[in-house]
């Protein structure tokens, strides 16, 4: 199983915005400090936009910042909400059925190892991404000495 770029960058912003609770970042900051697409990033920051997790402030000091605080973001819901779709095999949603489907466990397998993934997701927070907060934020280059374990 694999992210899509789309969860992927959608996290690193939260982790990163998370990390920098009392200012604001921007797209470019973020596109900076991870090497990453600032197009594409745009796209990430409005669909968390709309989805409540980042809020957006617009003019000459605007920026982004978390709408809700790091403890209040389940992972599991992310991801739930920025994955297009959870078909882990070609006979999952497909309307082509496999030879063997009737007698398939493959297909039982898969799909209890996707609830397990989902499962530990649906535990896990935006604040518990961000626990390693000095060693994340050293990665990130960030100045803030202040910033704890």
């Amino acid at each position: 199983m694999r992210l899509t770029t789309f969860s992927d960058y959608t996290l690193r912003t939260l982790i990163y915005l998370a990390l920098r609770p009392d200012r604001l970042s921007t797209i470019e900051d973020i596109s900076v400090a991870y090497g990453i697409s600032a197009n594409h990033l745009t796209k990430v920051v409005y669909q968390a936009a709309q989805a409540g997790d980042v809020l957006t402030l617009r003019g000459q000091h605007g920026g982004l910042r978390l709408a809700r605080a790091p403890e209040d973001i389940n992972i599991g819901a992310v991801l739930r909400r920025t994955e297009p779709d959870w078909d882990v095999a070609m006979c999952f949603g497909s309307d082509k059925a496999c030879a063997i489907q009737p007698a398939c466990v493959l297909q039982s397998a898969l799909g209890e190892a996707l609830a397990a993934f989902l499962a530990v997701m649906d535990r896990k927070t935006l604040a518990d991404m961000v626990l390693p907060k000095r060693q994340l934020s050293a990665l990130l280059r960030f100045q803030d000495q202040g910033a704890s374990a």
